[in-house]
C-alpha cells in the first residue's frame, strides 16, 4: 500500500474509533454506567493486516474475526502486536484446533460438541480460552445459536470443561423495528444472564450490540460491543 494511501487510511480509522467511543460514552451516560464498563471489540473481517495496525495505532487493541483461516493468517502476520483476538463467527468441527491455538476469546459456542473440542486442543502453555455461548435469544430461524431454553444445561456442561473460563453470552439478534422493540430483545438476554449467575456461574460478559443497535444494547447491559462498518468503512 503506498504511502499517501496508508496513511489516509490510519487517519480515518482513528477518526472513526475516536466517533465511537463518542457514541460509546453516550450511551454509558444514558444508562447511567461508567464508560468503562463496555469494551470495543473491533470487528476486522475481510480487513488486512494494514487496518488492524492502523487501528492498534488509535489504541484499539481487540479485534473480532468472523473467518478463522482468513483470521488466523492475520494473527500470524501482527504477531508482533499486543493484541487480543476474539472469534466471533461459527465454528466447524474441524477448525477448532486452529481457534484454540490462536485465539484467545470465542464469542459463538452454540454446543457442547465444540467446547469440548476447544478444551482438548487448547495448549497447556497458553490461558484458558475466554469464551461465551452464544444464544439465539429471538428465534431467528437463520441465526446460530443455541435456544434460551437449552442454555442452562449447556452453561453449566461448558463452565465444567478443563482450559476453558467460561465468560458470558453473545448474541445477534435480528434487526428490530424501534429501539424499543431492540431493547426488549437485549433486555432478554440480560436475564438469561442474571439467571445463570444466579444457578451460581461467575459470568462477567454481556457480547451484545452491533453499529445499528449499540445504544439499546448498552442500556440493557451489554459489556462488549462488536462495531466493524463504523470502524473500518464498507468493503
Amino acid at each position: 500500500m503506498a504511502f499517501g494511501t496508508l496513511g489516509r487510511m490510519n487517519a480515518s480509522i482513528a477518526d472513526n474509533l475516536a466517533q465511537v467511543h463518542a457514541q460509546i460514552q453516550a450511551a454509558c451516560q444514558a444508562a447511567g454506567r461508567p464508560e468503562s464498563s463496555v469494551r470495543l471489540l473491533a470487528v476486522s473481517k475481510t480487513w488486512g493486516a494494514d487496518a488492524v495496525r492502523a487501528a492498534h495505532a488509535a489504541g484499539q487493541t481487540a479485534f473480532g474475526e468472523n473467518y478463522i483461516q482468513e483470521a488466523v493468517d492475520k494473527i500470524t502476520a501482527l504477531h508482533d502486536l499486543p493484541l487480543e483476538w476474539h472469534c466471533i463467527g461459527p465454528i466447524q468441527s474441524n477448525k477448532t484446533r486452529l481457534v484454540a491455538e490462536h485465539f484467545d476469546w470465542v464469542h459463538s459456542i452454540d454446543r457442547l460438541k465444540v467446547a469440548q473440542r476447544l478444551s482438548e486442543q487448547r495448549p497447556v502453555h497458553l490461558p484458558p480460552l475466554q469464551v461465551c455461548i452464544q444464544v439465539n435469544v429471538d428465534g431467528g430461524a437463520t441465526k446460530s445459536g443455541v435456544a434460551p431454553q437449552d442454555l442452562p444445561a449447556l452453561a453449566q456442561a461448558v463452565a465444567a470443561l478443563p482450559r476453558l473460563r467460561l465468560r458470558g453470552l453473545m448474541t445477534i439478534p435480528e434487526p428490530a423495528e424501534s429501539p424499543e422493540a431492540a431493547r426488549a430483545v437485549h433486555r432478554q438476554a440480560r436475564q438469561l444472564l442474571e439467571a445463570l449467575q444466579a444457578q451460581g456461574l461467575a459470568l462477567d460478559t454481556l457480547s451484545m450490540g452491533m453499529s445499528a443497535d449499540m445504544e439499546a444494547a448498552i442500556l440493557e447491559g451489554s459489556t462488549l460491543v462488536r462495531v466493524g462498518t463504523a470502524i473500518f468503512g464498507k468493503r
